[in-house]
């Protein structure tokens, strides 16, 4: 418990004062966090999957320029490029035929590299947009799944007897789930109604602030079954205590997907 507390302080003391600041100091962050959370993805899928160090190369190249897209706006407007989304499938898809050999390089692989790409890329600009159009938007989102996944835990430590879904991630309770939510939907909306817009709704807030938190959750589980499928405990052992960076940020990938469906009602 030390040691995951002292890593918690630690990712503060870094991650807080580049969020304050934001532009490029943010956005070199969240290029690093968004690389390193697709090496432990290849990493964690190496043992069934065939990468090359020439594809791996390339991915790790379109992932930062998914990421750096639009990294000057300062709109909060997501449009689909499928001019973009058709080079990424060009580039990792079209080598099948320069290797010949499925051994090496095949269908499955192009197919994984294709959407750990587009799936990291899209949620980490989609963070860089955020900060970009409104800091406290991003510090409500990080506070929905700060809040869910701490008060998950502490619940599920405490009062947790019922498994959630022990098939997937056997420490997960149901009581944890609803103390999270709890907790994750008063303090982000209470954040969001004093500091963003105190004339809202506050159905509508209380609404889409615990769909968010439930999105969270369910995708930290998404991840819990691809550690599952690949037999991993973690992705990685980088953060002391906490694994790495996409056990991390598992939540805050779906909760930042996830808020630009309902970012025209709040």
């Amino acid at each position: 418990m030390k040691k995951r507390v002292l890593s918690a302080i630690i990712m503060m003391v870094v991650f807080i004062p580049l969020l304050l600041i934001g532009g490029k100091a943010f956005l070199v962050l969240m290029c690093l966090l968004a690389s390193l959370g697709l090496y432990e993805l290849l990493n964690t899928a190496s043992s069934k999957n065939n990468f090359p160090l020439f594809m791996k190369i390339i991915s790790y190249l379109i992932l930062l320029f998914i990421c750096t897209r639009n990294m000057n706006s300062f709109d909060f407007n997501f449009t689909l490029d499928y001019k973009n989304i058709a080079l990424v499938i060009f580039l990792l898809l079209l080598p099948l035929v320069f290797y010949d050999d499925n051994k090496n390089y095949n269908i499955t692989d192009g197919l994984f590299l294709i959407g750990a790409v587009l799936f990291l890329g899209f949620s980490f600009n989609l963070l860089i947009i955020t900060r970009n159009y409104d800091l406290y938007k991003i510090v409500y989102l990080l506070i929905i799944s700060i809040m869910t996944d701490t008060f998950a835990f502490i619940t599920g430590k405490l009062v947790g007897t019922h498994k959630l879904c022990p098939n997937i991630s056997p420490n997960k309770t149901i009581e944890g789930f609803i103390g999270g939510t709890l907790m994750g939907v008063v303090v982000a909306s209470s954040f969001y109604y004093v500091f963003i817009n105190s004339s809202i709704s506050l159905a509508i807030l209380v609404i889409v602030t615990l769909l968010l938190s439930i999105v969270g959750q369910l995708g930290d589980l998404v991840f819990s079954m691809i550690k599952r499928y690949y037999d991993k405990k973690d992705f990685s052992d980088l953060i002391p205590g906490h694994g790495g960076i996409l056990d991390r940020f598992d939540s805050l990938i779906f909760i930042a997907l996830a808020f630009i469906l309902v970012a025209g009602i709040i």
